[in-house]
């Protein structure tokens, strides 16, 4: 029998393996231009990538064009995102810090959904002048209110020292014990509240 086999002797295609994975969302939490959370969260989904755990996904709010929640119809971009939502297991949220909180973009993505957000887990990369830490605080209390967990580890990002210019993404490696150590438990509390949905 080959490395997939299980207990009952049946073998288990590396398709049904992947399936049956969680599935991880890396939230890009700002929309505006010239914006350096993609930048983040490729860098977050290489790292987990190279874990081989889960199934990780970049989630960019922007693509879902939501208007202020309340000003227009937004029955298809709210559908669109709450079964975007749905279908993981688990969050990464990637936080830059505006006025000593989350951006406004996220605070609307947030509301724009409910159920879909319960009884998951997330982790937290922020980044600012320093390390985005007052905007996680924030989320970590919107967090709650939506009945997601969020974990301890908490790699916080400095605009001083980790981006070139305030633009070009070069992280210390120091921040890879650190998002490794988010991960563990983001997967650790995903697959335990899984069983509560």
């Amino acid at each position: 029998m080959g490395f997939w086999g299980n207990i009952f002797g049946k073998t288990t295609t590396e398709e049904e393996i992947t399936m049956s994975k969680l599935n991880i969302g890396i939230i890009l939490g700002s929309t505006r231009q010239g914006r350096v959370s993609p930048q983040v969260g490729e860098w977050v989904k290489r790292v987990a990538d190279q874990r081989g755990d889960a199934n990780y996904e970049i989630v960019d709010i922007a693509d879902f064009k939501l208007p202020l929640l309340g000003e227009a119809d937004a029955t298809e971009q709210a559908t669109a995102w709450n079964t975007k939502l749905a279908s993981l297991d688990g969050f990464v949220f990637i936080v830059s810090e505006y006025n000593h909180s989350i951006t406004a973009s996220l605070k609307n993505a947030l509301d724009y959904a409910r159920d879909a957000w319960n009884n998951k887990a997330a982790g937290i990369v922020s980044y600012g002048s320093v390390g985005g830490a007052r905007a996680a605080e924030h989320l970590r209390g919107i967090l709650g209110e939506l009945s997601v967990a969020d974990v301890r580890v908490h790699p916080a990002l400095s605009l001083f020292t980790d981006f070139e210019n305030g633009t070009v993404f070069k992280p210390a490696d120091m921040h890879l014990t650190n998002v490794n150590g988010m991960l563990d438990q983001v997967l650790a509390w995903s697959g335990a509240l899984k069983t509560l949905r």
